[in-house]
């Protein structure tokens, strides 16, 4: 079960401006933005990485491309790959307007209350159960890729937006998404999920400056001659408190 690093990418001057920016092009990190994805690639430094995803948009491009310039322990990372279904919820209409406005809106409170059943108005608008349905899908593909191509302890990153952040970690709960809004991922957060073969494990959520270097797998064991077979990756939870590692 390999380990997923949700990262959301750093401030960005639609954040600072109060703008819902959506997939509007040309927003870029802010310079505490640039600080934030400087500060994770040094955090991440101990971990090697075996893949790198992010949304297409440019303040996730800029946040993931920031985490390739300090090396891992085995060298230098992985090029960024990209994956549409990262990316932010198509927000339609709302696209660009400020949030103070949005707030008076009639279907702000459905948002808030009732994600489940938001769809954002014009052409463009998505809807915020759609919106879940393809990041999950993006996720727990890679996640199976990753298991296949770097095995059961390799640790991988996906540098997406807060509401996709937020989606997922919703559904790795157990939670219905009209609980959502109870999960926070602030600018360059990192959120860590395990998925097993009966159930995802949420390890860590919304994490602005802890110490990552547990998520580096432990050193492999010299094997004997005789060939074992690894043991599956347990979808038991813990009963009685874990030991922490």
């Amino acid at each position: 079960m390999p380990t997923l690093l949700l990262v959301r990418h750093g401030r960005s001057t639609a954040n600072t401006a109060g703008v819902l920016a959506g997939w509007t092009p040309g927003v870029h990190l802010d310079d505490r933005g640039r600080e934030q994805a400087a500060a994770l690639a040094t955090r991440l430094a101990p971990v090697p990485l075996a893949a790198v995803v992010a949304s297409p948009l440019e303040r996730c491009q800029e946040t993931a491309g920031a985490l390739l310039t300090v090396d891992g322990p085995t060298g230098p990372r992985p090029a960024v790959a990209t994956d549409d279904r990262l990316g932010e919820a198509r927000y339609g209409d709302w696209t660009g307007q400020e949030i103070k406005t949005l707030t008076k809106h009639p279907l702000w409170s459905t948002v808030q209350v009732h994600p489940s059943a938001a769809v954002f108005p014009g052409p463009e608008g998505e809807g915020l159960a759609t919106m879940q349905a393809r990041a999950v899908t993006a996720v727990r593909e890679h996640d199976a890729r990753v298991a296949a191509e770097h095995g059961d302890d390799a640790v991988w990153v996906a540098v997406t937006h807060g509401d996709i952040i937020k989606a997922v970690l919703a559904d790795a709960l157990g939670l219905h998404l009209d609980l959502f809004q109870r999960i926070s991922a602030d600018p360059c957060s990192v959120s860590v999920v395990r998925y097993t073969p009966l159930r995802p494990f949420v390890v860590r959520m919304n994490d602005s400056g802890g110490d990552l270097s547990s998520f580096a797998p432990a050193p492999k064991k010299k094997t004997t001659r005789r060939r074992r077979t690894a043991p599956a990756a347990s979808s038991d939870a813990v009963v009685g408190g874990s030991t922490g590692t």
